[in-house]
């Protein structure tokens, strides 16, 4: 008993040292919580230029502006507190340089709170900056950060990443939550890519293959979804662009999302029909000939009749419905087939998944074919099947 006791005496002063919580700690008011990162071509600020001219620039290269979103304390707080703020939720703070690491480390010069980025939401990045540097290149330092998590999202711009991190005045909104939350609305509209995060980019980079990446647009203070951009698998660099229209067709040949609109004009009645896309699934299946590689792509959709422009006529009866099927299944096929025309003969890039189905059901094919996979696949046959089907019409029983 004594032994036990003694034991005990000599664990708990030890134990007491480690309940004294987290010795490097710092208030929340004292660190600059930053939500938001967004990388442009070099332009350094007036302030910038200002504070350079007057107290002497540091050695550098005006290569990258880095743009940080901080919460704005003050104006969360008073929203928090049930109270109005006329200032924005949020502080951006730019600083132009050739380092990451060094240009985080100049803020610490201009702001009271220090760069804190491992709630980071979003990186944002311009299109421009990939006809010069590599995705790896610009990513390198945000990957090698402990602090930043690899959960962060990233996105591309065609325009200056530091317009995409601004919203009009009182809206109250933070555009790094606006922008991680918008993914979330792919239930009701196809055209946004499954989220690519810090976590999956070192393999998609690595792979060799190209790939998309969603591409977003700001302006007047409004931020949008549009379209995605092309990353070359070789050197990670742009590769072009692709509009909503584009990646519409590319999501129909992968299958994914729903709540998408296909619309087209009726080819009797000259009149304008939208069906709602319930249910879609597509299968890529690879066809080896000897040494022939082709594809063969079955889509299959459930949608309903969501919006109809012929209002007058008879009831709706299956050979209308047949004939909207048809025509429906005729535009998906024909969107789908213009997309890729434009992977095989402007990017000469498979961007649509094809060659991970070589690779899943041909493995030892797909060991020859991976080097210079983009330019086999702009050479191969691919063969679409679309077949739409008409479940429900809506409570309307006449057109």
């Amino acid at each position: 008993m004594k032994q036990s006791t003694y034991k005990i005496c000599f664990l708990f002063p030890i134990m007491i040292l480690f309940l004294t919580g987290c010795w490097s700690s710092h208030e929340i008011e004292e660190i600059g919580l930053t939500f938001a990162m967004g990388f442009d071509k070099g332009r350094e600020t007036a302030l910038e230029k200002k504070f350079n001219k007057i107290g002497g620039d540091y050695p550098k290269k005006n290569r990258i502006t880095l743009t940080y979103q901080y919460v704005n304390p003050s104006a969360a707080g008073a929203q928090i507190s049930g109270g109005s703020s006329s200032q924005k939720p949020y502080i951006n703070v730019y600083e132009t340089g050739d380092s990451f690491q060094q240009m985080g480390s100049e803020v610490s010069l201009r702001q009271d709170r220090p760069v804190f980025s491992s709630h980071l939401k979003v990186i944002v990045i311009a299109a421009d900056l990939l006809r010069t540097y590599s995705l790896k290149e610009l990513l390198d330092q945000a990957l090698r950060d402990n602090e930043i998590r690899l959960s962060t999202l990233v996105l591309i711009t065609r325009g200056r990443a530091s317009d995409t991190l601004e919203l009009k005045d009182g809206t109250g909104k933070i555009p790094a939550f606006h922008l991680s939350r918008i993914i979330y609305n792919d239930f009701r509209a196809k055209k946004i890519l499954p989220p690519i995060t810090l976590a999956k980019l070192p393999g998609m980079m690595n792979a060799g293959t190209s790939y998309l990446l969603q591409n977003i647009i700001g302006a007047n203070g409004e931020i949008k979804y549009a379209g995605a951009v092309a990353i070359n698998g070789k050197t990670n660099k742009l590769l072009g662009f692709l509009d909503e229209k584009d990646l519409d067709g590319i999501m129909w040949i992968k299958g994914q999302g729903v709540g998408g609109t296909v619309k087209n004009y009726d080819p009797k009645t000259k009149k304008l029909t939208a069906m709602a896309v319930d249910h879609l699934k597509s299968e890529i299946k690879p066809v080896v000939k000897g040494n022939r590689l082709s594809f063969k792509v079955n889509i299959e959709s459930e949608a309903h009749l969501a919006e109809n422009w012929n209002t007058t006529g008879a009831a709706i009866d299956k050979n209308y419905l047949k004939r909207k099927e048809a025509s429906a299944s005729q535009t998906v096929k024909q969107l789908v087939e213009q997309i890729t025309e434009k992977m095989q003969r402007e990017y000469k890039a498979d961007l649509a998944g094809f060659g991970d189905e070589v690779r899943i059901q041909y493995p030892s094919l797909w060991r020859k074919l991976k080097k210079n996979w983009d330019e086999v696949f702009t050479v191969t046959p691919i063969q679409y099947d679309v077949n739409i089907t008409i479940k429900e019409f809506g409570s309307q029983s006449r057109h």
